[in-house]
């Protein structure tokens, strides 16, 4: 898993920067932009794209611009959460914030940049067919737009303040982390050509592995440090946001977490892939530190 995931997170980035970097663009947006892009982080959803690829014994290299989008969209959200109007951080991956060093309009601009790229690096890519790219660009839409993570990012706004169940909270991070998540294996999955059947079953994964993300999310930001996750402790309860160890205390989010790990990897028994990497990358969700 280290050695698909380096090889590919360079590529990727590669892939990335290299795309805007060609783009004729006003040199200040370009800058923000690839500010952004170059901050690091884990990569799990384009790393999960690719693993799903790899897993039907395809070439992973099919889909590094589906993949390179993906994570620019990440990135586009990243930046505008991080904004003063939405949840005010100065710090993202131990770095401060684009707004902090472009400002807030320019960081909202590069924002827009990614976004906007990132269906037309799926579009231009000659290695897919006309097909897959309706269809990738079409799922993209879906789970990136108001139906899927600005939906939840709407949600988690108005959520604050306020004390919700378990079940709202989870509607929330099904769509707000969760989404992208999905689009990373099904995506995966239309490109190495899965039929209906895998696609769902790879989608149940998806789902799981997400919640677990999310859960894992909400246990370091009490537990974790500055120093390894790169963003201020705390801040969840400071906005007052709802939160898996506030509704369920830690033991009981730790069990939570502990269910959505166990029905994502039950999810993926019988399917006719290698899935080797897909566990790898789910017990890299749940056990790590950052």
């Amino acid at each position: 898993m280290d050695i698909f995931q380096q090889n590919y997170k360079q590529k990727l980035e590669e892939t990335m920067i290299g795309y805007v970097q060609a783009k004729e663009m006003p040199s200040t947006i370009k800058e923000a932009m690839v500010y952004s892009l170059q901050a690091g982080g884990k990569r799990i959803r384009p790393v999960l794209l690719l693993a799903v690829i790899e897993g039907f014994k395809k070439d992973p290299k099919l889909g590094l611009k589906t993949a390179a989008a993906l994570e620019m969209i990440h990135t586009y959200s990243l930046i505008h959460d991080d904004l003063p109007s939405m949840d005010d951080d100065d710090l993202r991956r131990g770095k401060p914030t684009n707004h902090k060093v472009f400002g807030e309009a320019m960081a909202i601009l590069a924002g827009d940049g990614l976004l906007t790229h990132s269906f037309g690096l799926i579009a231009e890519d000659p290695l897919i067919t006309s097909d897959q790219k309706v269809k990738l660009i079409g799922l993209l839409a879906r789970f990136a737009g108001p139906e899927g993570m600005v939906g939840g990012q709407v949600a988690d706004i108005e959520g604050e303040n306020k004390k919700l169940s378990v079940e709202e909270l989870e509607t929330i991070h099904v769509h707000k982390t969760g989404k992208l998540l999905i689009f990373s294996v099904l995506a995966g999955a239309v490109i190495a050509g899965a039929d209906e059947e895998e696609q769902t079953m790879l989608e149940r994964f998806a789902y799981h592995i997400g919640l677990a993300f999310q859960i894992q999310d909400d246990i370091l930001d009490i537990e974790g440090t500055e120093e390894l996750i790169g963003k201020r402790i705390g801040s969840d309860e400071s906005k007052q946001k709802s939160t898996y160890p506030g509704l369920l205390t830690i033991d009981g989010a730790k069990k939570k977490l502990q269910f959505h790990f166990d029905e994502a990897l039950d999810s993926l028994n019988g399917l006719d892939m290698d899935t080797g990497l897909l566990k790898q990358i789910s017990h890299l969700i749940v056990n790590r530190n950052h």
